[in-house]
């Protein structure tokens, strides 16, 4: 089967969808862009504007239009944003999505499996990890190309938070935010770093009298996202340029280690739930999982985000 790696399908085109177009657009990372929703006319009107901005000096001519699942059958790349999300004001879990939206993965994804099985497929719909097992197991697609964005935006919300209080560069921040994408997401502290000087002597390097609050941190960073949806309505631009990252990985074949939520196998004695773990990402998807060296007190949260998203899977009625 032909498939032209240029071609993006984006499934789902509201506050996200959108978002994720544009990046995607703006980056250059692809040739044509088909936007698939139940609503046509909202689809149809997000693939008009951004058309427009093509015509700009400094875009690249992608074509971009509405779509239908037909589209998926040559698509190099398949992003799956679709779903209700935490709305300002409501119940801050995300996990309380998970009945609705596995049924609409569920439906989503018997459209995909009509006409391809060769795309790499995205997944951004939350709860994502919720989201992410119910694709890769209850369909006959390759579990390699399926990928939940995960934790990589909490990985780079937690970079912000910590470049902010050292004034550094965030892309000199390394290390990882591990589990669940939500509240059951944890900074594996013993992969941190900042720029190579280690983790133990940052006060004393930059000259702080106040030393890092680990519990502090980690705290900003589940309710951070909250706050975001609570101001502005809903989280787009950060999880916008997560999916890009993966995009660039696979169109690229760049081999990056990024975490990403897939099911595990095994991995940290957890079975039959999706988590993040970080992963090494390819052309032809998930090329490797790492199950690296975390503490007593990492393992224990990676153990509880898996019962979070168990449960909420199990009270979707999920296997």
């Amino acid at each position: 089967m032909f498939v032209n790696k240029g071609k993006i399908v984006v499934i789902g085109t509201s506050n996200v969808g959108s978002a994720v177009v544009n990046k995607i657009a703006d980056f250059q990372l692809a040739s044509e862009i088909a936007l698939i929703d139940l609503n046509t006319d909202k689809a149809k009107g997000e693939a008009l504007d951004s058309s427009h901005a093509t015509s700009c000096i400094y875009s690249t001519n992608i074509d971009i239009h509405l779509g239908t699942y037909e589209d998926c059958k040559d698509a190099g790349i398949i992003v799956i944003t679709a779903g209700p999300s935490i709305r300002p004001g409501e119940t801050p879990d995300r996990l309380r999505l998970a009945a609705t939206n596995s049924k609409i993965m569920h439906s989503v994804f018997s459209e995909i499996v009509k006409y391809t099985k060769e795309a790499m497929v995205i997944m951004i719909t939350n709860p994502l990890d919720v989201a992410t097992y119910c694709v890769s197991t209850q369909f006959d697609y390759p579990r390699e190309k399926i990928l939940g964005t995960g934790t990589l935006l909490e990985t780079y919300r937690f970079r912000r938070i910590l470049a902010n209080k050292y004034q550094v560069d965030p892309k000199n921040i390394n290390g990882y935010v591990l589990g669940e994408h939500g509240n059951g997401a944890f900074t594996a502290w013993s992969t941190v770093d900042i720029a190579g000087l280690g983790l133990e002597h940052l006060d004393e390097y930059f000259h702080h009298t106040d030393k890092l609050d680990r519990d502090a941190v980690e705290k900003e960073l589940v309710q951070v996202a909250y706050d975001v949806i609570n101001w502005k309505g809903c989280t787009n631009t950060g999880v916008a340029m997560v999916a890009c990252r993966f995009i660039k990985s696979v169109l690229y074949d760049e081999h990056t280690i990024l975490p990403c939520s897939a099911v595990l196998n095994g991995e940290y004695g957890i079975k039959d739930v999706a988590l993040s773990t970080p992963r090494m990402i390819c052309a032809s998807g998930i090329m490797r999982s790492f199950e690296i060296y975390l503490t007593d007190s990492e393992l224990e949260a990676m153990h509880n985000a898996a019962k979070s998203v168990r449960s909420a899977l199990d009270g979707a009625g999920v296997k």
